[in-house]
């Protein structure tokens, strides 16, 4: 079958790859323009880009396919069938009609539920215990077709959305596969979608990885995960952006935002406004992560300034993460819970642990903050955490 590809994240990759491994002509593959990434801000092509090039297929780049060069080229490959996988553009109905056989779209989730560009995402969020994929006939609507074929699979309770990423591209590249084989056998059937049960969510953005410390730790042990690897789950620090990556809920209970406990081998414990939640991470995730609803534990990295479990305690008041408030220094410590130790100081000096009530060491200073570990900290100390993770 000669077949138009248009694809552009590592989502494609596999479905692609696929159908070159079965046997069929890629008469061209469409994705998205070459865009500056990462940090360093160097053009790059797209993950699906890259794998056509690998391939020696021939590849085509438009910022909107349906204007007239974009139709004009794909109409020029005569294909048989075009097959979709998170292209990121809307196809015309005038794109639609080119291919004899229509186009079959490879999306993540199970129709009509998760309608829109980041289903993978929005259902770890929103704690479904079960996502999978569906190919449709792609219609001119936001994946709106009739439904070909259907795969489902359990979500983790600990997944992130980018484990499940990976494990929904290779099922989508399977399921593409059994959906082109019926089609070639005449036993296709289409299924109309439920538009009454559709849900559609929009695109993440920076903004969705904002914790809300009054949810519960269950709500953002599913954010935390949902929006990793992006755009990662932050919380203000100190007037800094602090990313948090893994989290495990606890039952228990705490002040919304409030560090409940602080040590470089147990983490952080930080209330929530239901149950506790335990925030760690390993090598690879940042340097703090929290949910919601409860408490949560973070795991410090080696590469973590010496202080940091003493700059976290800073940046937590009464309230919430990353708020002070007028009168904050006059606050007695909570009671400290085992395995807490002193910080290095200013001037790579160990202070002592205090139990609760206990008065600072430095409580005549000037400069001296208020505490959430039962201990002196500067307020103004310029050490800071390395936040987040390229």
């Amino acid at each position: 079958m000669r077949i138009a590809f248009l694809g552009t994240p590592d989502f494609a990759v596999p479905s692609l790859r696929a159908l070159v491994g079965a046997g069929h002509e890629i008469a061209g593959v469409f994705t998205q323009p070459d865009r500056p990434r990462d940090r360093g801000q160097k053009t790059q092509p797209t993950p699906t880009k890259a794998a056509a090039l690998e391939l020696g297929l021939p590849t085509f780049a438009f910022e909107r396919i349906r204007r007239a060069e974009g139709v004009a080229a794909l109409a020029g490959l005569q294909p048989d069938l075009m097959v979709t996988a998170a292209f990121g553009q809307i196809l015309p109905q005038r794109i639609l009609d080119i291919p004899k056989l229509g186009c079959v779209n490879v999306h993540g989730s199970l129709l009509p539920r998760y309608r829109g560009p980041a289903p993978i995402q929005w259902a770890v969020i929103n704690g479904e215990a079960e996502t999978g994929i569906t190919t449709m006939a792609t219609d001119a609507g936001v994946d709106t077709g009739d439904m070909l074929l259907q795969r489902a699979t359990a979500i983790g309770p600990d997944e992130t959305a980018g484990e499940l990423f990976d494990r929904l591209a290779s099922l989508g590249a399977e399921t593409l596969l059994e959906t082109l084989r019926l089609m070639e056998a005449g036993k296709l059937a289409r299924t109309p979608q439920n538009h009454e049960l559709a849900t559609h969510f929009p695109m993440l953005t920076r903004e969705t990885g904002s914790i809300d410390w009054s949810k519960s730790a269950a709500a953002i042990h599913n954010l935390v995960r949902g929006v990793n690897p992006w755009p990662g789950a932050w919380t203000m620090c100190d007037g800094q952006v602090m990313k948090i990556w893994r989290t495990r809920p606890q039952e228990g209970s705490g002040q919304p935002g409030r560090i409940l406990r602080a040590d470089a081998k147990g983490g952080l414990l930080v209330g929530c406004g239901e149950g506790r939640q335990a925030v760690g991470d390993d090598h690879h995730s940042a340097r703090c992560a929290v949910p919601a609803g409860g408490v949560v534990e973070q795991v410090v990295d080696e590469d973590v300034c010496r202080r940091g479990v003493e700059v976290l305690g800073r940046l937590v008041d009464e309230q919430q993460v990353g708020r002070r408030q007028e009168g904050a220094r006059e606050q007695q410590p909570p009671p400290l819970t085992t395995g807490h130790r002193a910080c290095v100081g200013p001037e790579d000096r160990a202070e002592p642990v205090r139990e609760a009530g206990e008065p600072c060491v430095q409580a005549d200073a000037p400069e001296c903050g208020p505490s959430l570990l039962g201990r002196h900290v500067p307020a103004r100390d310029p050490e800071v955490l390395e936040h987040g993770r390229p």
